[in-house]
């Protein structure tokens, strides 16, 4: 379990290892608990970093890295309907919601976005409210302008 901090153009970010994959992202912004972490790195961690590195350079823009995801099965079958979007697209918590097979779950989706353990990668900025205005994000909003106007969308 190990973990490393990567100074990103949205600030530090500190990304966590569990040693089968990448399972967590911290923004800068969010008191990381290091408890049960080594600070060190590895080949996921490293491959992590080259990625991210590449990403807001708009050099890549699907990640491969491997994850280690923890998660209630709704919460693992939003992120993965989430890591559908494409670079440059948004799509809403209620879009998700009937993605996923549950209609009525917008907010429940909007819960499950809110305890995504590895953002960027698993892009929760790509999600948006209804009207189009952009809804909470764990980096903060201005983090979330930053993402999707790197990727191109107009805010």
């Amino acid at each position: 379990m190990l973990y490393k901090k990567f100074l990103s153009p949205i600030g530090m970010l500190t990304i966590f290892s569990s040693g089968k994959g990448i399972c967590r992202i911290d923004f800068e912004n969010k008191k990381s608990s290091l408890e049960g972490f080594k600070e060190d790195s590895d080949f996921y961690i490293e491959e992590c970093i080259k990625q991210l590195d590449l990403y807001f350079q708009k050099k890549l823009k699907n990640f491969d890295v491997r994850l280690d995801l923890q998660g209630t099965n709704f919460q693992k079958a939003v992120w993965r309907e989430i890591s559908k979007i494409p670079y440059g697209k948004v799509k809403t918590y209620g879009e998700i919601a009937k993605l996923i097979g549950k209609p009525k779950a917008a907010r429940a989706v909007g819960q499950a976005l809110n305890k995504n353990p590895i953002p960027i990668i698993i892009p929760c900025h790509r999600v948006i409210g209804k009207d189009g205005n952009l809804t909470g994000f764990g980096g903060g909003i201005e983090i979330k302008k930053f993402l999707l106007s790197l990727e191109g969308v107009k805010i």
